[in-house]
């Protein structure tokens, strides 16, 4: 596939092809699989799923999972194809499609997981036409996502989302008005003494526990990326 780079996620553990322009996936979609509590044999769906980082790692992470990625980048979903079968993760596959519009029965999938695009019009635009139009979003786009993923989520499943900080208070709201409860707010430090620029929410279906937040993750210190950090990004740890 022309326009394609070769590199590596987990300490090049997984083989992950992207594509040169546009969207490069960072450390966000193996932060965010990290916290996704699956077991094996369940069904797994993400949203946005881009080349398919975030499934390849909870793949990685956990045996005998059913993964459904949407992507409506034809390119991208067929990098991510391709993807999953060099990596041996036949149970994956992406569907091309609206994550707003999901073309999946209610209460189907185990567990749910997103990383919406979040730029909004104050945003500076990429120089790269293709990244931002990955990274732009309508201000009806989270609450659109979140409706959608917790309608196909099945009761006491889970919804993992990762977003910029400021964003955590509408999440939370439309979770809650999607009968999701547990939610758990995690901080992304981007080092000690930093105000997080990045927070991942999970939350439950049909869960009556109450909010909280967890310690959160630092990500980096005087020596380069935190050891806490590196077993997650590198060794594929779970949160």
């Amino acid at each position: 596939m022309a326009g394609v780079t070769d590199g590596g996620l987990l300490g090049n553990r997984i083989n992950y092809r992207q594509l040169r322009d546009g969207h490069r996936s960072g450390f966000e979609p193996v932060l965010l699989a990290a916290v996704v509590p699956a077991r094996p044999g369940e069904r797994v769906l993400e949203a946005g799923t881009g080349a398919g980082a975030a499934l390849l790692c909870l793949g990685t992470r956990v045996p005998d999972l059913h993964g459904i990625g949407i992507e409506r980048e034809a390119a991208l979903a067929a990098l991510a194809n391709e993807n999953f079968n060099i990596n041996g993760l036949h149970g994956f596959s992406v569907v091309r499609g609206d994550a707003a519009a999901l073309p999946f029965p209610s209460q189907s999938f185990d567990h749910v997981l997103a990383n919406p695009p979040w730029f909004n019009e104050a945003s500076t635009a990429s120089p790269d036409s293709k990244r931002d139009a990955a990274h732009r979003a309508t201000p009806e786009l989270l609450q659109a996502w979140i409706c959608e993923l917790g309608r196909v989520v099945r009761p006491k499943g889970s919804v993992s989302l990762i977003l910029p900080a400021a964003s955590f208070a509408e999440a939370a709201s439309q979770l809650r008005a999607q009968k999701c409860g547990g939610i758990t707010l995690i901080p992304l430090w981007p080092r000690i003494g930093l105000a997080a620029k990045m927070v991942i929410i999970t939350a439950t279906k049909a869960s009556r526990a109450g909010a909280k937040i967890h310690p959160g993750l630092v990500l980096h210190d005087e020596t380069g990326i935190t050891p806490a950090a590196q077993a997650i990004l590198r060794d594929g740890a779970a949160f």
